[in-house]
């Protein structure tokens, strides 16, 4: 199903990233969706590495993704805002959380998810339930099944 509406979707925020085919996957992904893009830096990669353009292709919006210099200057600009950390240490599942439509919700890197730091300055944590004894989801699948949720919430 396709429409021309822009959805007003919740912000996917990336911590770190530094696999450049997914977040150039999750760039579509937002693109197609309607969600903006938050990239807080420093990536592991560069914006021109051919991995990344392969799969970016031409959904590369610079005005749809904000990128911030550290974790610091992204924190500082949530101030009275909601920000939901997905990792596979929370104990509630994203399914039983009421998501509103000015969230941010912020995945970790993939090497190392977010460090102790961010995850005490944050009160909502969710998971995606998996199967035991499975270590995690592809970052971009992660984000594309908690965006969906969010979206089929808020509408």
């Amino acid at each position: 199903m396709t429409h021309n509406k822009l959805i007003f979707a919740p912000k996917i925020a990336l911590y770190e990233p530094d696999i450049p085919q997914n977040t150039a996957a999750i760039i579509r992904t937002c693109s197609c969706l309607g969600a903006t893009l938050e990239i807080i830096e420093p990536c592991g990669f560069l914006f021109t590495d051919k991995r990344f353009k392969r799969v970016v292709m031409d959904y590369m919006n610079l005005k749809k993704i904000k990128f911030y210099n550290s974790a610091d200057d992204f924190f500082k600009s949530k101030i009275n805002k909601r920000v939901i950390l997905i990792t596979t240490k929370a104990k509630k599942i994203y399914t039983d959380f009421k998501f509103k439509k000015d969230d941010t919700i912020l995945f970790g890197k993939e090497s190392a998810g977010v460090p102790n730091k961010v995850h005490s300055l944050l009160k909502n944590k969710l998971k995606i339930p998996m199967i035991d004894k499975k270590r995690s989801l592809n970052l971009s699948t992660s984000v594309a099944i908690v965006l969906a949720e969010s979206l089929r919430q808020i509408k």
